[in-house]
């Protein structure tokens, strides 16, 4: 199953194979590198259908549990200011993604967006320091009963050139569903409450709508 904001690319990827291949069937006699760029070309198909993929999961939904916006390995967990928002500290967790990974972005809890933001920015690598501030980004917060509001940001990397949030202010939304897409590798951060409970730890891979990334201490 592909999610639909890879329709478009897949379909052009598809027309663009089938020409390479046609190309070189007709005007490439050596053989070994007929053989090369139908690989290649075969290769690249793979990579762009396993990127848009959309697998379906068993998701549990649980309101004292915050689970994972997205694929990939948590690479931040530790208390910062959060300044666009709370205007105060927050618990910091990031999930970085690489290619590979299924770019489905869902909310972490559910409740009521309360906020939702389009920021323009630049591409440094998902990892810089900088990169939650000045690259490009969509911040949503939910508000949610047992958290309070739960803020996630999706961040452009420097393969990633566009984010897609479907998040909408007053839009009641439920957990794990679908709040965006982002395009060739990314992070998202997730800023909690100080006091909620990690379920994470650094560099642990995680899969977003199974994995808890944190929970409240009665859960």
């Amino acid at each position: 199953m592909f999610h639909k904001e890879g329709f478009k690319i897949i379909l052009v990827t598809f027309i663009l194979v089938t020409t390479v291949v046609l190309l070189t069937k007709n005007f490439i006699t050596m053989e070994w590198l007929q053989y090369l760029i139908y690989a290649v070309a075969l290769v690249f198909l793979i990579l762009i259908l396993q990127f848009f993929r959309n697998p379906k999961r068993p998701i549990s939904l649980n309101e004292n549990q915050v689970l994972s916006p997205v694929d990939g390995k948590v690479v931040v967990i530790e208390e910062v200011f959060e300044k666009e928002y709370f205007n105060e500290k927050r618990l910091q967790i990031s999930v970085f993604m690489s290619p590979l990974n299924v770019h489905v972005t869902r909310y972490p809890v559910g409740g009521d967006v309360v906020f939702s933001k389009y920021h323009k920015g630049k591409y440094l690598v998902a990892w810089h320091p900088k990169a939650s501030e000045e690259n490009e980004r969509t911040t949503v917060v939910v508000k949610n009963k047992s958290f309070g509001d739960v803020l996630h940001r999706q961040i452009a990397g420097a393969l990633a050139k566009r984010i897609v949030n479907y998040a909408k202010e007053g839009q009641t939304v439920t957990q794990a569903s679908e709040s965006g897409f982002i395009k060739f590798g990314s992070r998202v951060d997730v800023f909690l409450p100080l006091d909620a409970k990690v379920n994470v730890s650094l560099n642990q891979k995680v899969t977003g709508g199974l994995s808890i990334l944190a929970s409240t201490h009665d859960a």
